[in-house]
């Protein structure tokens, strides 16, 4: 697909992942579409992009509007032919549950738009019962919705995992033991992002370089003093990462993803801590399109949008060869491409739109570690024996500003073995 929208062969258009969930329950209830601030000063904004991936999409599929003094984007409804869902157990008149599944997403919603949208819903399980045997309680797609069952026994949890009851809710693994992330730059910035938390903070973890720093805390044994969420729906427990990203071990609820985006939109998470793979001087981000590829964004701009701080965490370059002796010394042998650039690809988070609400906004590296400070990236800290010009603004094709007083990111961060991780008791103590 991202090829086929490189070649213009398609019209493609991304929009934020909470829009697009939210935006079936509005198909559904007939209403006329998303009303949101997501996604303004950002690629999806009608002033930008509107969402646009390439030449091919021409026609607009959000708008800018004004209501009670402020700027908002609205994406209007459309019809929904065919809605494909998944569940765990379905009965002979088509009600389904999903005590097996990782995650419910969006599958009610979906069901219900394509139902009232005069589309059909399709729905693969991995079991059939008889009508009346399941708990009504338990029922999270009703079968007046189901146009047809697909029944699939050896349906799998993910791509990465068969089967994992721990994985689903219906077991608790407890204190499981985690395996030691090696040393590596990777688990350097977890560690410098972790030391941005605050006890008690409800977090965010992206996709890719983020999932480290849940397993640092993990490994200090302060994992407890935070609680994870993920935007498919789960609260507490411990994300996954890789081909089980979205899943969940141990976690305290799971929720349908439109309402997990509702409570982050709204300012539900704490801090959030995401991957970049380009920043600008504005400390604009760009993670959905790069190099070529266009992966998305997924729920980035909401996350990013609704959290209180954000610490985005990467490498200094891309494809860069650093490493570590063990005990505080760092080599650079290869200096890979510049991701600090003169202007983003694309804009997923807007530096501006952060500066404007006041957002605590950090950019953390193995090199060094910037903030944004007066609507301007600025470098706060430097990587203990590192050189500022030969080993940092060298390899970046703009030039922050330097803070009267770089301070050292902390020698024990780059050690092997535990470094006594612990967590700040509020922001302004981290």
């Amino acid at each position: 697909m991202q090829a086929m929208a490189t070649r213009e062969e398609i019209e493609a258009y991304c929009l934020p992942q909470g829009t697009l969930s939210q935006l079936l329950r509005e198909i559904a209830g007939h209403r006329p579409g998303v009303l949101t601030h997501v996604g303004l000063g950002t690629f999806v904004d009608p002033r930008q992009a509107g969402g646009r991936l390439n030449a091919a999409a021409v026609d607009p599929i959000v708008h800018l509007v004004e209501l009670h003094g402020r700027q908002w984007i609205f994406t209007p409804s459309l019809p929904i032919d065919v809605a494909i869902i998944r569940g765990s157990v379905a009965d002979d008149r088509g009600n389904i549950t999903m005590d097996k599944e990782g995650l419910f997403a969006e599958a009610l919603s979906a069901a219900q738009a394509a139902r009232n949208s005069g589309g059909i819903v399709l729905a693969q399980v991995g079991e059939r019962t008889s009508a009346g045997s399941l708990d009504p309680r338990r029922v999270k797609v009703p079968g007046v919705l189901v146009d047809a069952i697909v029944v699939d026994p050896h349906q799998r949890l993910s791509a990465a995992t068969a089967d994992d009851p721990y994985l689903t809710g219906q077991l608790h693994a407890g204190d499981l033991p985690t395996e030691p992330m090696p040393l590596t730059v990777r688990k350097v910035i977890a560690r410098r992002a972790a030391r941005e938390l605050v006890a008690g903070d409800v977090v965010n973890l992206g996709f890719g370089m983020p999932d480290g720093v849940a397993a640092v805390l993990a490994e200090e044994h302060v994992s407890d003093q935070v609680t994870f969420t993920v935007e498919q729906g789960h609260v507490g427990g411990v994300p996954q990462v890789g081909s089980n990203f979205g899943l969940c071990r141990n976690p305290d609820a799971t929720l349908d993803a439109s309402y997990q985006f509702d409570w982050y939109d709204g300012g539900g998470l704490d801090v959030a801590i995401l991957s970049f793979a380009q920043v600008d001087l504005a400390g604009n981000v760009n993670v959905g399109k790069f190099d070529g590829r266009t992966p998305g964004v997924g729920g980035f701009i909401n996350i990013s949008q609704g959290a209180r701080r954000l610490v985005f965490v990467g490498t200094l370059a891309a494809g860069g060869q650093v490493s570590l002796d063990g005990n505080g010394g760092t080599t650079i042998s290869a200096p890979g491409k510049a991701k600090f650039v003169g202007q983003v690809d694309q804009i997923s988070f807007s530096g501006p739109e952060a500066a404007r609400s006041g957002k605590d906004v950090r950019y953390v590296t193995e090199r060094a570690v910037f903030s944004l400070t007066d609507g301007q990236l600025t470098l706060t800290e430097l990587a203990p024996g590192l050189d500022l010009e030969r080993d940092v603004l060298a390899h970046m094709h703009i030039r922050p500003r330097i803070h009267h007083r770089v301070r050292t990111i902390e020698p024990a961060l780059f050690r092997a073995g535990l470094v006594g991780l612990t967590l700040a008791s509020s922001p302004e103590r981290r």
